[in-house]
């Protein structure tokens, strides 16, 4: 076996390993017994277990990087959306002992980055793109780093959960996703579904993907059309509940006043009729009073 062969070895089989056990719980013996060498070899190439987390962690980083980056060259923002989702639920799925070392927080000794340094680089990357499409839309563009965060959260905390359940398939749970961040929760389609423009470049390599057919970009308008009318009818039958609602408080509000005033009415009379019989107390006893 040539040194480059040993190498990739042992980074295979350390990736297994981190994967299983975590840095701490991983040894440069285990290392070293799983790949059938002495331990100085370890040493040799990587200087130690340091060393080869460090190669393991970089190489995962860069991989997920590369898929996301490449998801967000689709020309359309609901299509840069859905083949986001789709690169982590890719990467989950066919990397898992991959995304389960960076989900771990990376040892301090080893002088790589986090789960979370690499949530904050890939936002920063979604931060200019909603950047562009804020000033496009009249909003701020101030706002698309924290509006990044969110997206880049809410998906990465989703895959985090779907690496062990592994249900529903990751179409369905990028198609919910983009669902929630798309739509809002007032506008929620109860059925959704990726577009034919991301599911048709599904099966392509990540670095095609954006070239979106003519015939997705026509799916892609009407789904477009019909969840804005979906969000208008949601959006209708909100303003009638609401009015509904109005209506009920101001017939409430009107039958308290109502009731507030009789009880009034009530308490006048009832005052009224214990000043008449004080009044009529006080002149029976000046009339018992001897003259």
């Amino acid at each position: 076996m040539s040194g480059r062969e040993r190498r990739e070895q042992l980074i295979r089989i350390s990736r297994t390993l981190f994967a299983e056990k975590g840095f701490d719980g991983t040894s440069i013996e285990e290392i070293a017994a799983t790949a059938q060498v002495s331990k100085p070899v370890v040493y040799e190439h990587f200087g130690g277990k340091e060393g080869v987390y460090a190669v393991v962690v970089d190489r995962e980083m860069q991989k997920l990087l590369g898929l996301i980056t490449s998801a967000l060259s689709a020309s359309h923002s609901l299509i840069k959306l859905e083949r986001a989702a789709l690169a982590l639920l890719q990467y989950i799925e066919e990397s898992s002992e991959g995304f389960r070392i960076l989900v771990r927080d990376s040892h301090a000794a080893s002088g790589t980055g986090t789960f979370a340094s690499l949530i904050s680089e890939i936002a920063s990357q979604v931060e200019d793109v909603l950047a562009d499409e804020f000033a496009a839309r009249g909003y701020d563009p101030k706002l698309a780093p924290m509006y990044a965060q969110m997206l880049v959260g809410m998906v990465a905390l989703t895959g985090q959960w779907w690496l062990d359940v592994r249900r529903p398939g990751r179409e369905e749970v990028a198609a919910h996703l983009v669902n929630l961040a798309w739509n809002g929760l007032t506008g929620l389609n109860p059925q959704p579904r990726i577009t034919a423009a991301t599911r048709e470049g599904a099966e392509m390599p990540m670095a095609a993907l954006a070239r979106p057919s003519e015939k997705g970009l026509r799916e892609l308008e009407k789904v477009r059309e019909r969840e804005a009318k979906e969000a208008e009818k949601v959006r209708q039958r909100e303003l009638k509940e609401a009015e509904k609602a109005r209506l009920r408080e101001l017939k409430e509000r009107e039958k308290l006043l109502k009731e507030a005033e009789k009880v009034h009415e009530r308490e006048e009379r009832i005052r009224q009729r214990e000043a008449r019989l004080a009044e009529r107390a006080a002149k029976l006893e000046q009339s018992d009073q001897p003259e």
